[in-house]
């Protein structure tokens, strides 16, 4: 058994039982917006839902640092965040996993409320231009299905806080950086490992392309993060090149 399956079964035995099947899609989509933040209602995920987007998005990102061939859209920090949602909001069936190669699936509760791409918005997710949503939207290219790492902090995440201690697992940490042609940087947070005991916390990350190398998938616990050899990358308040902690608007 390969050390990716080995460890997914672990994942497996520490699920939430067995996982139900994605409910039927709703009859009607509530194209209003009630936060005024460009999200519609009928993605917003609350309850035992958003926790299953929660555990779902951090198992899809953790088990990538485990594979040696990762999905080719997986280039960037940004990428493994999209890559990660949109297969955490999709129905979960058989095709899926082998569209997605995991060797077993694993025992996670699935988002009942709607499975992507199967809403208004089609395959566009991701919120790219800035005002409240409105109908409109739902033609007129306020969405889009990718998003670079500066779209995703700025119209589809808000920030909680620039205090590690208040993330929770699914929240991305967003920093940006002087110089170079990606300024915006991104990570996910973890919490504790869906495949390893103990209670370290962890961020999951691509460095995106290092020199003429593709670049890899990292991981370090909390500890590791706020002792960077490099302090610009600390996620603390007195680091001005931390933006923060931010929350999915769906939640």
């Amino acid at each position: 058994m390969s050390a990716l399956c080995a460890l997914t079964l672990a994942a497996c035995s520490r699920g939430a039982g067995p996982r139900p099947a994605a409910g039927s899609q709703p009859a009607s989509f509530a194209l209003t917006d009630r936060d005024s933040d460009g999200t519609p209602d009928f993605l917003r995920l609350t309850g035992a839902d958003a926790e299953s987007f929660r555990q779902w998005f951090t198992f899809l990102a953790e088990v990538q640092y485990y594979r040696t061939d990762l999905p080719p859209e997986i280039d960037d920090c940004a990428a493994l965040i999209r890559y990660s949602a949109r297969e955490a909001l999709s129905r979960h069936d058989s095709a899926w996993a082998a569209r997605v190669k995991l060797p077993i699936m694993p025992a996670l509760p699935a988002v009942t409320s709607y499975a992507y791409p199967f809403t208004p918005l089609h395959a566009g997710l991701f919120r790219t231009r800035p005002g409240p949503f409105t109908p409109a939207d739902l033609s007129g290219g306020a969405f889009s299905q990718f998003a670079d790492a500066k779209t995703l902090q700025r119209f589809n995440t808000h920030r909680i806080a620039r205090d590690l201690t208040l993330a929770r697992p699914g929240d991305l940490l967003f920093f940006r950086q002087s110089g170079g042609n990606l300024p915006f940087h991104s990570m996910i947070w973890i919490g504790r490992s869906h495949f390893e005991p103990g209670t370290n916390e962890y961020v999951v990350y691509h460095t995106g392309p290092i020199g003429d190398q593709k670049g890899e998938i990292r991981r370090l616990t909390a500890d590791q993060l706020l002792h960077f050899p490099d302090p610009r990358w600390h996620p603390v308040a007195g680091n001005s090149n931390f933006l923060g902690v931010f929350r999915w608007n769906i939640l």
